[in-house]
């Protein structure tokens, strides 16, 4: 069976992003490729202001789960709109769990869209666009076992 991972992009604060995903999951980045480390290409020029932006990087949460990332290049055309058509949903084992990942990401969120609470689906949920830009969701489900 294929294993899913999240994939994130940012507008040039990728490095940043992942120090602070680093604190909340308790793991250490697996590596960083810069955009700098590329062989050179005449039909892609990489100016210096992007040779330092990530071109690749990765958290372990655990054996079968990666955070990655990169930034994105305008000089190549891309281009971050921040919304909310993905979350990244967080389904935790324990409600003590959730309660930390949730002050842990939330910290200087941009949107708080539910704060961690009860609802009739889950002990605990809450859904939110943290610091920089990504939604979240923070599961547990409890006793509300969907039957």
């Amino acid at each position: 069976m294929a294993k899913i991972h999240a994939y994130l992009n940012f507008n040039g604060n990728c490095e940043e992003a992942f120090m602070f995903y680093e604190k909340v999951f308790k793991t250490k980045n697996i590596g960083i490729h810069r955009f700098g480390d590329l062989p050179p290409d005449p039909n892609f020029p990489i100016n210096d202001q992007d040779k330092h932006k990530v071109m690749h990087t990765a958290l372990l949460i655990d054996g079968d789960r990666m955070l990655m990332g990169s930034d994105c290049l305008e000089s190549f055309g891309q281009k971050i709109n921040n919304g909310n058509s993905t979350y990244i949903m967080l389904d935790t084992e324990t409600a003590q769990e959730a309660k930390d990942l949730y002050q842990a990401l939330s910290e200087n969120a941009l949107n708080i869209e539910m704060p961690l609470g009860e609802q009739f689906w889950a002990e605990l949920y809450a859904s939110f666009q943290d610091q920089f830009g990504i939604c979240w969701m923070v599961h547990y489900e409890g006793n509300k076992k969907f039957q």
